[in-house]
Parts: structure tokens; C-alpha cells; sequence
């Protein structure tokens, strides 16, 4: 697939998957994607599990409340260990983004699906750290995120988008920009 059609086509998915098992292989080159992603003075702050194991993954759907994700075959979880770059300057958040797009278009281009799922394991219930103790990650590093990955068993449903003429311009705040189909 090419790099630009797996960008357009990506999108959230939080449907059921089907019960097809996502090869190694598959894992690795996803895993590859995301520590290839860039990262700020190069500390590399992110760090990455797969998981395609059955009696593991229930384990940590079983920590993951309100469920999601629960039907796909595997999972990658996101770690940040918290590194200061220069001063006061610590590039962890821009790091794991960038990995996870980078993961998320590779999910894409593989022909599986996934979502980013952040906001409520990092919450002050910590499910994150109790996902985090199940894998033994170290203390020092935070589980932020989990992409679960595999193959939609339903049609993904996409969001609309704001017009382009809306939020891109050229030159200047308004500025309209070509905007050209293929």
C-alpha cells in the first residue's frame, strides 16, 4: 500500500474482530515502525510489547475497564520512560505519538485495524500500571497507551472531517491553499 492511501484510509476502529490470528511477522514489522518513528535529541523514550497470547491478553482485558479492544488478537502496548532531553525539556508525549502513528499507519498498510486507546488507562485508576505489573514492566516506565490489532469483523465506520479549505492555508492564517483530487 502506498504511505499516503494507508493516511487516508486509517481510522479509529472500536468494533469486534474477527478470530484470525496476527503473525509474528506482522507484529515485528508494526513494532519496527514504531521505534523507527523520530524522538526528541534521540533519547528514545519509547519502548513497545506485543502481545498475541490468549491467557495474556485476558488477563489484561481483564484490568481494561470499560472494556475495548477485547475481541482482537493481539495487542501492542506503549511504554515511556520519562528522559529530560536538555534543561527542563522532556519529549516522552511527542515520542509515543509519533510511534503510534507510525504503528497505526503500518497497522493500516497490513490490512488489519485499531484505535489509540489512551485516555482512560491513564487515568487516576491506573490501569495502565496494573496492565504494566501483568507484562512486568519495570516501575520506571509507564504503560500510556494500547493499539489492539486485527481484522475488522465489521465495516470501520469514518468520521467526517472538517473541509480542507478550513484548516489548511498557505503563506498565512486563511490563505486558501490548491486542494487537488486524484
Amino acid at each position: 500500500m502506498v504511505t499516503l492511501d494507508a493516511i487516508r484510509l486509517r481510522c479509529s476502529y472500536r468494533g469486534k474482530y474477527k478470530n484470525t490470528p496476527v503473525p509474528r511477522a506482522d507484529l515485528t514489522r508494526i513494532l519496527e515502525a514504531g521505534l523507527a518513528a523520530p524522538s526528541g535529541c534521540n533519547k528514545q523514550t519509547t519502548s513497545l510489547i506485543a502481545v498475541d497470547d490468549p491467557a495474556v491478553l485476558g488477563k489484561l482485558h481483564n484490568v481494561i475497564t470499560p472494556p475495548i479492544g477485547e475481541t482482537a488478537p493481539a495487542m501492542i502496548c506503549v511504554l515511556t520512560k520519562r528522559i529530560f532531553a536538555y534543561r527542563d525539556k522532556c519529549f516522552a508525549t511527542q515520542d509515543y505519538a509519533a510511534a503510534i502513528e507510525n504503528m497505526l499507519l503500518a497497522i493500516t498498510a497490513l490490512g488489519y485495524q485499531s484505535c489509540w486507546i489512551e485516555g482512560h488507562i491513564t487515568d487516576d485508576d491506573q490501569i495502565g500500571r496494573q496492565m504494566a505489573d501483568i507484562l512486568g514492566v519495570p516501575e520506571e516506565y509507564e504503560l500510556v497507551c494500547f493499539l489492539p490489532i486485527g481484522i475488522a469483523a465489521e465495516e470501520p465506520k469514518r468520521v467526517k472531517k472538517l473541509p480542507y479549505a478550513q484548516r489548511a492555508w498557505l503563506n498565512g492564517f486563511g490563505e486558501p491553499v490548491p486542494f487537488t483530487e486524484e
